[in-house]
């Protein structure tokens, strides 16, 4: 009885070092996974990262004409210059515009109806002020009323695309 006393002491005593290396041991295991799984998360971060970002297409000629629209009849008209409105004449607007026809056969009625289409954007650009065409936003709105002013003198066909081939507010 007093050996088997002995036997269990000993075991007792002996159990903590075991414990500490164990603890020691599982705090090892634990930081080497968190760092792989730190690593492992971070590649697939950069991964998907990479993935989204925008990768250069290349085309084959075949594939090229399957997507791209040809380009339309292309009208430039004369240079407008006009005061901007609100501004008592101190800053000008000056703008070169080419529009973008999507049949070759409304060029005749563009030329026919050339002084109204160029009366209907003299009229608009002059209504404008230079908070409305200074940002790249009001270029854009720009472009799409004066397509559909243009759009309204036309029967055979439509104004593809309006192209600012100048654009100067002094």
């Amino acid at each position: 009885m007093a050996e088997d006393q002995q036997i269990l002491e000993s075991d007792h005593l002996g159990a903590p070092p075991r414990n500490i290396l164990l603890n020691i041991v599982l705090v090892i295991l634990l930081v080497l996974i968190a760092g792989a799984g730190g690593y492992f998360f971070q590649k697939f971060i950069s991964e998907e990262e990479s993935s989204m970002a925008p990768s250069p297409v290349v085309e084959t000629p075949a594939v090229a004409n399957q997507t791209s629209p040809a380009v339309g009849v292309m009208v430039p008209l004369e240079p407008f210059m006009v005061n901007l409105a609100k501004t008592k004449g101190s800053r000008i607007l000056k703008v070169t515009v080419t529009l973008e026809l999507n049949n070759p056969a409304v060029r005749p009625e563009v030329e026919d109806n050339r002084q109204k289409i160029m009366d209907s954007i003299l009229v608009l650009l002059s209504s404008k002020t230079f908070e409305d065409v200074y940002s790249i936003q009001g270029k854009f709105k720009l472009k799409d009323e004066i397509t559909t002013r243009v759009n309204r003198f036309l029967a055979l066909g439509h104004v593809r695309e309006v192209y600012f081939s100048e654009f100067l507010i002094q």
